[in-house]
């Protein structure tokens, strides 16, 4: 039977004895959160099945999340969102399913960014997709629970009266209307989260699938990907200068009246915790950031970390920091969720992590 609650107790915990431990499966795993999700769950004993669109970029991004005997439970599976049934092979026998992967794209070429074209070319696609992945869950009738991965983008901290609230929580939805007619920095993304999301929800209802949400802010600290993931980018863009990645630094920063961080490692513990928990409601939305912090102490965490780095005038007038709203992840913490990072793990790991790769040219001594 499909659905109905979290993986049975003698399946969820980690095997004792002699029996197997239980599947889970993992889209995106070639991501930044995925692979380190990946590495997570097989440290903690989990047997996974990874899924990529290519399965030797795969290995590659996991090999060093295998470590010794967690090899031996790791299995990688292509699969791709836009082919129906796609994952039911990497879905079987599993009892929850990470849907991690989407698209990161937070622009579309010149002339392609009309209405029409950002509905048929991005957004329905990505809605197509995601039902795929949950109907290989419906079919396989083991799943238990599915974990979205969802985004901070989804939120606001405006009011009704476009004043800004005291505190953001999973309820501060952006209505789509609002994203549609303004087009803010990223709005395409934007779209795409909200609008994958709403129909994950409605699917899982149809269908008799228990489906969580974690809402992620931007994600930091070290990575396995070979490439510097776009999440630490824009954190270290007060660095690079990068204008597109900057300017969207700035329009979260105008938003929240800060920017909400959570490091990489607390992000997938959370994954684990509402996958694992029984008293993760069906429906339930789960913001999962440390807190928001104000771009001038990122930037003053960024200087100690990367000497070269002078934050200067430019910072103070593209930041108002003035007023700003308390980002709350109440609800993850009142499942018994507790952060392990703070800010300064997150700049000291991706930093450190960012000059060991070449993305940072390393100071002189």
């Amino acid at each position: 039977m499909t659905g109905g609650g979290p993986p049975e107790e003698g399946q969820q915990q980690r095997p004792d004895g002699g029996s197997d431990p239980p599947a889970v499966c993992v889209t995106g795993s070639t991501g930044y959160v995925g692979s380190w999700l990946v590495r997570t769950l097989l440290r903690r004993g989990y047997r996974v099945h990874a899924t990529a669109r290519d399965t030797g970029k795969a290995r590659q991004v996991l090999a060093a999340a295998e470590g010794g005997e967690d090899g031996r439970r790791l299995r990688v599976f292509r699969a791709d969102m836009g082919e129906d049934g796609s994952f039911d092979a990497a879905v079987t026998g599993c009892v929850a399913l990470f849907h991690v992967a989407a698209s990161m794209e937070l622009h579309v070429p010149p002339g392609h960014d009309t209405e029409e074209h950002v509905r048929s070319c991005v957004l329905e696609p990505a809605t197509r997709g995601t039902i795929n992945v949950l109907r290989s869950c419906a079919r396989a009738g083991t799943v238990r629970r599915v974990v979205f991965t969802s985004s901070v983008s989804t939120l606001t901290a405006a009011d009704a009266g476009g004043r800004r609230k005291a505190v953001v929580d999973e309820s501060c939805l952006r209505a789509l209307d609002d994203v549609w007619r303004t087009k803010p920095v990223g709005w395409i993304y934007i779209l795409s989260k909200r609008l994958t999301e709403e129909a994950a929800f409605r699917f899982a209802r149809e269908n008799g699938l228990h489906l969580v949400s974690a809402i992620l802010p931007t994600v930091a600290g070290p990575f396995l990907t070979p490439s510097v993931p776009t999440s630490i980018q824009l954190l270290l863009s007060p660095i690079t200068g990068d204008p597109k990645l900057y300017s969207l630094l700035a329009s979260v920063h105008a938003r929240f009246g800060c920017v909400p961080l959570a490091h990489v490692q607390d992000v997938c513990d959370a994954h684990v915790l509402l996958m694992e928990a029984p008293r993760a409601e069906a429906g339930g939305r789960y913001l999962c950031a440390a807190g928001g912090y104000q771009v001038a102490r990122i930037a003053e965490l960024l200087a100690s970390r990367y000497p070269p780095f002078r934050p200067g005038e430019r910072l103070s007038r593209d930041f108002d920091a003035s007023s700003s709203s308390e980002v709350s992840s109440r609800r993850l913490l009142d499942l018994g969720f507790r952060f392990g990072c703070g800010v300064e793990d997150m700049v000291e790991d991706s930093v450190a992590q960012c000059l060991a790769h070449g993305f940072l040219e390393r100071p002189e001594t």
